[in-house]
């Protein structure tokens, strides 16, 4: 059987990033604001709170420009260069941790005319209390890239990521050297 995810009220905390750390675990402690909330795998699932879950987008916002802790940054190479990058599901939880009402889709897919690449616009929406906010952005991948995934999926994670990154998510990573 299945199991559910449950959400149950813990206390009050402040924001702590280190909770990312367990978030491939069937076990993860989210925190956010003054609430603290652990998200488990059950058969006997709790309700979910009501209450404490939406922010203003001035709030979601702040929250989302944090520095990413280097524990969840990832290094890959590229072209002989090491890159730096946050894992589109680190991304993900992050984005579910800051704004859990966000949603993402993907607008367009477009294979290059000599069908060596392909291209993907992803655009994020988060919801605050007070309004709502999109961004969009665009990956490209390699049809010839043997590496994981194929090629619309590493398009998309690219794209998802860089459109998380205009809201400030990780958006230090792009910018370190000037620092």
């Amino acid at each position: 059987m299945a199991s559910s995810m449950a959400i149950k009220t813990l206390g009050r905390s402040p924001f702590c990033f280190s909770s990312l750390k367990t978030s491939l675990s069937s076990s993860l402690l989210l925190r956010f604001g003054s609430y603290s909330y652990s998200t488990q795998s059950s058969e006997d699932a709790e309700a979910i709170p009501t209450a404490g879950i939406s922010r203003p987008l001035s709030e979601i916002l702040k929250e989302l420009n944090k520095k990413v802790p280097d524990s969840l940054v990832k290094l890959r190479n590229e072209d002989g260069f090491n890159v730096k990058y946050i894992p589109w599901h680190i991304v993900n939880r992050i984005m579910n941790l800051h704004a859990p009402e966000w949603s993402g889709e993907v607008r367009n897919v477009t294979y290059s005319a000599d069908g060596k690449s392909v291209s993907v616009i992803y655009r994020v929406t988060i919801y605050g209390t007070d309004a709502e906010i999109h961004r969009e952005s665009t990956g490209t991948a390699s049809v010839d890239d043997i590496g994981y995934g194929d090629p619309v999926q590493k398009a998309e994670a690219m794209a998802f990521r860089r459109a998380c990154a205009r809201f400030g998510l990780g958006l230090h990573l792009y910018h370190e050297d000037l620092l």
